[in-house]
């Protein structure tokens, strides 16, 4: 199994006390301790304690796409599209760096959701970021949150070129898509080519890492039907689904090929990307380069913003 790959068991941990009904990984070590607005003390709003958390596997020195989330003392999710979010971040030599305006995403709609930042960080290091949120009618809190940056990033990062591995294909196994993909409604069109047939071919793509059946985040198959709906008014350009576990046919029905502790095995595409959660999204160019990644969560709009930078 790639090391680099968390374990479901420590994929679970954090969407687990979110919200039972998914699961996710922190980033780094993270020291949060809540504090209050200028005019507040914890408990005054209504709310009590609120912790922030960043859920971005991995951030480095330069540009970054931040998740991150608030969550109530009992662990209880309390992002909401009406709660104020806003953060700022300090580096190891007092550098500032203030985040873009959060923008708030459904990862499960009306169930979870998490909100999504940019931000480039000019060194790698111990940061703090400082978390400044409300929900309606309530006092702001700000929250400091300690987390590390990298020099380099295991997952293959944007800007780097997209590894080329043969991802498995409708002719690898006589166009039985059910022995490919356990998405319940797959698109046959997503697993036609493979992705070094793509880069070969030198046209752009999109890469999926999703696996309906067996996703720890519970977020792949909403993740597989919102691509599904960008696939449709992109039929230019080439999308590929991986399953990012190791499965096998077992009478009829893919189930995963555990190791030998029971643990899911990552897939050698999912080894060669480096990923350390699931789903992932790659938007490819025509020279190979990524020019895009969104890890766990992204809005159409994203994606359909990366497409038309490419042409």
């Amino acid at each position: 199994m790639n090391p680099r790959f968390r374990s479901p068991a420590i994929v679970g941990v954090l969407f687990a006390s979110l919200a039972t009904v998914i699961a996710c990984g922190p980033a780094a070590s993270p020291s949060p301790s809540p504090s209050s607005g200028p005019n507040d003390s914890p408990g005054a709003s209504g709310e009590g304690e609120i912790f922030p958390n960043i859920i971005s596997g991995e951030l480095i020195e330069g540009e970054n796409r931040i998740i991150f989330t608030f969550q109530a003392a009992s662990g209880q999710p309390i992002a909401t599209p009406d709660r104020t979010a806003s953060v700022t971040f300090t580096g190891p030599g007092g550098e500032t760096v203030a985040g873009s305006d959060p923008e708030f995403v459904w990862s499960i709609e009306d169930v979870v959701g998490l909100y999504v930042t940019k931000a480039t960080f000019p060194v790698a290091g111990d940061w703090m970021a400082s978390f400044t949120t409300a929900a309606p009618d309530s006092p702001e809190q700000t929250i400091p949150f300690s987390f590390q940056v990298k020099t380099d990033a295991s997952v293959v990062w944007p800007g780097e070129d997209a590894p080329s591995v043969d991802t498995p294909t409708l002719a690898d196994v006589g166009g039985d898509v059910a022995k490919i993909s356990s998405d319940a409604d797959p698109d046959p069109a997503f697993y036609e080519t493979s992705v070094a047939d793509a880069l070969a071919a030198k046209e752009p793509f999109v890469l999926v890492f999703a696996t309906p059946k067996f996703c720890q985040t519970k977020t792949c198959g909403p993740t597989l039907e919102k691509i599904k709906a960008v696939a449709a008014d992109h039929p230019d350009v080439t999308f590929i689904n991986v399953e990012p576990y190791l499965l096998e046919d077992v009478e009829g029905q893919l189930q995963p090929d555990l190791s030998a502790d029971g643990q899911l095995q990552a897939a050698p595409a999912t080894t060669a990307y480096g990923l350390l959660v699931e789903p992932f999204v790659f938007v490819v160019d025509a020279d190979g380069v990524v020019t895009d990644s969104y890890e766990l969560i992204f809005t159409t709009d994203e994606i359909d913003a990366a497409l038309d930078a490419l042409s």
